[in-house]
């Protein structure tokens, strides 16, 4: 299956809780032509250890990191900042911030202060908790 529909318009219902298998594959390419110098960030809940989001960061994000202790990202779709939770409420605060061996990608360990951290809402309308809520199946995307 294809992630664009016959308009080449993607199903984001379809896209973000259907059960089809459609991977960017061309995602790097998108984030490297933003035109912003960036790094992956792994996002993780303190506690639990459970991934929550990839995001990106530049240095401006990730100076806003440090400061605010909110978990900030930079946009590579919107070409801004991205501070978690400003609109949603769904806050990330950050208890470590850590660089890999070759410091070329970042770790965010944090705290929720809502409900989740994932933009999609669950079947009633909640806020998921991270955004790895299916597994890959034989028969495709399956519900976790």
């Amino acid at each position: 299956m294809n992630r664009k529909d016959y308009l080449g318009v993607i199903d984001h219902a379809a896209l973000e809780n259907g059960p089809a298998l459609l991977i960017d594959f061309e995602k790097l390419r998108k984030v490297s032509a933003c035109g912003e110098p960036v790094v992956p960030v792994i996002v993780q809940d303190a506690s639990s250890r459970e991934v929550l989001i990839l995001a990106y960061a530049n240095e401006k994000a990730l100076r806003h990191t440090l400061e605010s202790g909110l978990a900030t990202f930079w946009s590579t779709s919107r070409n801004e900042l991205w501070i978690k939770g400003k609109t949603s409420g769904d806050e990330l605060n950050i208890v470590e911030v850590r660089v890999n061996c070759e410091q070329n990608s970042l770790l965010y360990l944090v705290k929720l202060a809502g409900q989740g951290s994932c933009h999609v809402k669950d079947a009633k309308g909640r806020t998921r908790f991270g955004c790895y809520y299916r597994r890959v199946g034989p028969g495709g995307l399956e519900m976790i």
